[in-house]
């Protein structure tokens, strides 16, 4: 998923608007374009989902603005990676986790980073640089811990025996700095699923390379790890590539449905799309009652599909 704000139109950007005798430019001792983080009209939207991210004041005149705040880092990351580790032994030594379930966490975490951090890299690619200015072009998982999403509502549901979900922090995508904003921003949406087909792809081929057929027992047990980790590598992001790609927003689908409205349905739609995170949450919960849901009955097909493509015999 990433955030790619509320405004569209796009606000106009680049060098101040032209009058009679040539560009209009700001009094002396402000500059153009303004720095990162200081207002610059309802343009400069970045972070969550569809929320603003401007800092007040006017235009022109006023004291300059305060100087972007330096990261949290050594300290913060610390802390969250305490909380993960500790999260991961405590379902451990309740048994509510079990090593399957440990190699699919370690892969999937990975699998997520890359998803997100591909929407930043494509829109960098595109002319937005928002989210190489906020850090989250990293590799480091830590950056991309969100709170809730990857701590708190992972843990519970694995303690209350429902399976696992979670969501790591959107990478912020500002679309009005897009040089073609309404088809590349399809594009920037569309990188994260996309990066995961290619994981599952690389990762079903080098589990044929490794002879990942017979690492497995008459039980259906892998007896080596290595053939194990791609096995759930690939698994992994082929279930993340379907589920981004469900037409709901924040999910990474939406956007074909985004694409083809109207533009005059596009205010009206900006309105409804900051409440459907409750809605996929709410569509979640209920899978779990449900027997079978239809979120499960999805992954059980794509598993099904997976086994049948690394070459696995299925009985019945």
């Amino acid at each position: 998923m990433s955030d790619p704000g509320q405004d569209w139109p796009p606000p106009p950007s680049g060098p101040p608007p032209s009058g009679p005798w040539g560009p209009q430019r700001p009094p002396p001792g402000q500059q153009w374009p303004p720095p990162y983080g200081a207002p610059s009209g309802p343009g400069n939207a970045s972070g969550g989902w569809g929320t603003a991210n401007g800092n007040g004041g006017g235009r022109f005149g006023g004291p300059p603005p305060a100087p972007p705040r330096r990261p949290v880092g050594g300290s913060r990351s610390a802390i969250w990676a305490i909380v993960i580790v500790a999260v991961v032994l405590i379902l451990a030594r309740t048994h509510r986790i079990s090593g399957q379930e440990i190699v699919l966490f370690c892969v999937i975490v990975p699998s997520i980073i890359l998803h997100e951090v591909s929407h930043g890299w494509v829109a960098l690619l595109f002319g937005d640089d928002t989210a190489k200015r906020a850090g989250r072009l990293s590799l480091n998982p830590l950056v991309h811990v969100d709170p809730i999403g990857t701590i708190i509502v992972p843990a519970l549901m694995a303690l209350s025996g429902y399976g696992f979900f979670g969501w790591a922090k959107p990478v912020p995508v500002n679309v009005s700095k897009l040089r073609h904003p309404r088809n590349e921003g399809v594009l920037v949406s569309l990188a994260g699923p996309l990066t995961n087909v290619v994981l599952a792809v690389v990762a079903g081929v080098l589990f044929r390379a490794v002879g990942g057929l017979q690492s497995v027992d008459a039980a259906g047990n892998f007896i080596s790890l290595g053939p194990e980790i791609l096995f759930f590598l690939g698994l992994a992001n082929v279930v993340l590539a379907a589920f981004n790609m469900i037409p709901i927003p924040p999910l990474d689908g939406s956007v074909l449905l985004e694409r083809l409205l109207p533009k005059a349905w596009w205010p009206g739609y900006l309105r409804i799309r900051q409440y459907t995170m409750p809605l996929v949450l709410l569509i979640v919960i209920v899978n779990f009652y449900l027997n079978p849901g239809p979120i499960t009955w999805l992954f059980q097909q794509i598993e099904t599909w997976w086994l049948h493509v690394l070459g696995f015999h299925l009985v019945g």
